[in-house]
């Protein structure tokens, strides 16, 4: 059965082969040739010719009642991995995220007692206080730092808090160590943080954590807004499941960062 293409240069041949290797499914990891001309349309004299070609080029094996795909097929989606790096893997997420929202989002890491911005889509709005890659704020009173806090044994909490900021920065809020480690718990229980005004005037936000693929928190995503122009309520009834969701596809994607092979290759 021949394949609609979309123009004159459009490879059937190609997109053929490409069928085959998309006609094994979870829970189905071999299949025999009339499975899988019948799972892609194609008659199967051409089925065979592309497993063959497929075979010899090292995609599937022959296996004991038909043919499986073999690890090298791992290549084909890795390569777009391998060539982006873990940022760049989020920033569509990110960039999907202020459409969908309105609202400048950032992801950022903990270093010591601070967060550290290393992916950020902003929108042109007036804030209280600027930022950029690279800028740093004490994490406590935000709500991308209690996020990765709340993620801490209580031995590295306290190491972490109790190196000092290196942001220049003074927070409005300043808690003792029962209102701080009550604020944690929530955040740790419910899954996300809230931060109204507390770093600084104006700044209201949320925060989802992100997980790599053994499920460590290894950064936090947030939405921010200007505390004139979003309430609460609808910082929580409208962005917060946009926020959830793409920390998870983020976190997806970290994960899947994560099962690329690496080889080291010694010095000669």
């Amino acid at each position: 059965m021949p394949r609609a293409g979309t123009g004159p240069d459009f490879i059937e041949a190609l997109a053929r082969g490409l069928d085959v290797l998309t006609a094994f499914r979870p829970g189905q990891p071999v299949m025999t040739l009339a499975e899988v001309a019948s799972a892609t349309g194609l008659a199967r004299p051409t089925a065979r010719r592309i497993l063959l070609t497929l075979e010899e080029l090292g995609y599937v094996r022959a296996a004991e009642r038909g043919y499986s795909l073999t690890p090298r097929v791992l290549d084909l989606g890795v390569a777009y991995v391998r060539s982006m790096g873990l940022w760049e893997v989020a920033r569509p997420h990110l960039e999907q995220l202020v459409a969908r929202t309105g609202e400048s989002c950032s992801i950022a890491q903990l270093d010591g007692s601070d967060i550290v911005y290393v992916a950020r889509v902003s929108v042109p709005k007036i804030v209280t206080l600027a930022v950029q890659i690279g800028t740093r704020f004490p994490a406590l009173p935000t709500s991308l730092g209690k996020v990765q806090l709340a993620a801490l044994p209580p031995d590295e909490l306290e190491r972490v808090l109790a190196q000092p900021s290196r942001s220049g920065l003074t927070p409005r809020w300043q808690p003792d160590r029962a209102e701080r480690d009550a604020v944690l718990r929530e955040v740790r229980a419910r899954g996300w943080a809230l931060t109204d005004e507390q770093l600084a005037p104006g700044i209201r936000s949320i925060a989802a954590p992100l997980r790599d693929g053994s499920g460590k928190v290894i950064a936090g995503v947030n939405v921010n807004c200007h505390a004139a122009e979003t309430s609460v309520e609808y910082l929580l009834e409208h962005h917060l499941p946009l926020l959830l969701q793409t920390a998870g596809e983020i976190s997806a994607d970290f994960a899947r960062l994560d099962t690329v092979p690496h080889v080291t290759v010694s010095a000669s």
